[in-house]
């Protein structure tokens, strides 16, 4: 069976060009640490596009001109419809893949990968056979082949989550360790207060980008005047 009004290139093409947008996307979105990430997106876009493709032009020898003079093209059978319930039954399989363990979302992935799947595999049911090979093999570039790029771009870009907590002699000296987090390129994402007898106790969400070298900021923010007491804990990854 070959495709009608789109060479085998332009096909290659349309499906590389899904991978490449859909994968900027899911590079930002998993450099912020987002459940559907890298891979996530270029599935799901790769998916698209074949449904797509097969929807436009894999179905075009069931179409038959009608008798008659004049007559325009008609389909005796639809084989779309049986398409369409194939695209919906995967949502529900897909759903079962996906498993939620509090904040932490797992099987996204996978899930999209089952949806490749049944694109793949409507392709190849169609004869559409160079659709569904150059699908099958980009899925495999964006599951295997990715997985390095995507942690280098994410360990260039991924923040740190610390909590700071300092006990100062008086609030005034908040304005000092502020500015210094600052001039570091630290990021205060929250700050806390509470009264401690003649003292003030701070904690502060500290944003760490790439590059800086909190122990020795630590040492720094020890070292200020005012600063009675300081510790961090809680480092982890964020987006």
């Amino acid at each position: 069976m070959r495709s009608i009004g789109i060479g085998d290139w332009e096909l290659v093409a349309r499906l590389a060009l899904a991978v490449v947008l859909c994968g900027l996307v899911g590079l930002e979105r998993e450099a912020r640490d987002q459940p559907a990430g890298l891979r996530t997106h270029i599935l799901v876009g790769l998916g698209s596009a074949l449904f797509t493709l097969v929807s436009a032009y894999a179905f075009l020898d069931f179409r038959r001109p009608l008798p008659g003079p004049g007559g325009t093209a008609a389909t005796y059978y639809d084989p779309t419809r049986i398409a369409a319930q194939i695209v919906a039954g995967i949502g529900f399989l897909g759903a079962g893949a996906i498993i939620r363990q509090g904040i932490s979302v797992r099987g996204l992935t996978t899930a999209a990968a089952l949806w490749i799947s049944a694109a793949v595999g409507m392709a190849a049911g169609a004869g559409y056979y160079l659709g569904a090979v150059a699908t099958t093999l980009l899925g495999l570039v964006a599951l295997v082949g990715l997985r390095g790029l995507r942690e280098r771009f994410a360990a260039a870009v991924r923040r740190d989550f610390v909590l700071l907590e300092v006990v100062l002699a008086s609030a005034a000296s908040l304005h000092p360790l502020l500015a210094l987090l600052a001039e570091q390129g630290i990021e205060v994402e929250g700050l806390r207060s509470r009264r401690e007898d003649e003292v003030s106790a701070y904690v502060l969400e500290l944003l760490v980008p790439p590059g800086v070298d909190f122990p020795r900021a630590l040492e720094q923010i020890r070292s200020l005047a005012g600063v009675l007491e300081a510790s961090a804990s809680g480092l982890r990854a964020r987006g």
